[in-house]
């Protein structure tokens, strides 16, 4: 059983069929998403309408496409200190002030470069599969898999969720630069609140190692074993259909003006 959402240019076009089709569905839900983005680094800005609409519709949550990117990859952090002397001034400055225990900070990215060791130290999974691709002796293209679940943090008997994108797997498709292209699994996704901010962070991902590999950004694929069209909440407001139902018609009204096909 799978749901396979027609390929799409960007991201932000990607989340509204991907919304579209998940939301006809009984308790607008469904198993086994497939999302294919043809350019996950454009159109990611949040001068792009579309991509305002969304924010605007989340930040009295308590969210924003921002921030949920952010959890992903810290695109500011790089472009400030490059690479990679980024990782250790996110994890001075972010990790040292977000992190209330040892089992989940709330970042994607920790997991990406921040693995504890069973001989002690830690393992930065990212920036191995960086240095990898860049070595003319690594001939393999399909060897490069990051893992974001941790059975020792997070299988427990909490009643909440806890992390929701399990894995990553880049490959390198032929030609001069090759192309890198990326599937992510998600065990559980919330298509209002999380998945357009989590397409732009992967998208920026995609970008990151691209440029620092001497490859050329290709497709993403995200693969949601669970996923759902929820209602943002916090403890104080909720939203409503009626809410959610106006700002994706506000999103349909910007994809029909022209200045934004232009």
């Amino acid at each position: 059983m799978y749901l396979a959402i027609p390929s799409q240019p960007d991201c932000a076009s990607a989340w509204r069929e991907a919304v579209r089709a998940i939301d006809d569905l009984p308790g607008h839900e469904a198993y086994n998403v497939i999302i294919d983005i043809v350019d996950p680094v454009a159109n990611t800005g949040s001068d792009d309408p579309r991509i305002a609409i969304v924010n605007d519709f989340l930040l009295p949550y308590d969210k924003s496409v921002e921030t949920v990117a952010n959890t992903i990859f810290p695109l500011q952090y790089y472009y400030r200190y490059g690479a990679p002397e980024f990782f250790d001034r996110f994890s001075e400055r972010v990790l040292a002030k977000v992190r209330k225990n040892c089992r989940w900070s709330g970042y994607y990215f920790e997991r990406m470069f921040n693995v504890p060791r069973a001989t002690g130290g830690t393992i930065n999974q990212l920036w191995e599969i960086v240095e990898r691709m860049r070595k003319p002796s690594v001939k393999a293209n399909n060897k490069f898999e990051l893992s974001l679940f941790d059975p020792d943090r997070d299988v427990d008997d909490s009643p909440y969720g806890g992390q929701c994108l399990s894995f990553l797997s880049f490959k390198l498709l032929p030609g001069d630069p090759k192309t890198l292209t990326l599937t992510a699994m998600y065990r559980n996704h919330y298509y209002t609140e999380k998945l357009l901010g989590n397409l732009v962070g992967l998208g920026r991902l995609m970008e990151f190692v691209a440029r620092e590999a001497g490859l050329k950004v290709g497709n993403l694929t995200v693969v949601s074993t669970h996923a759902v069209v929820d209602q943002p909440r916090t403890k104080e407001v909720k939203s409503t259909r009626a809410k959610l139902e106006k700002m994706l018609a506000d999103f349909d009204q910007a994809c029909a003006n022209p200045a934004l096909a232009a």
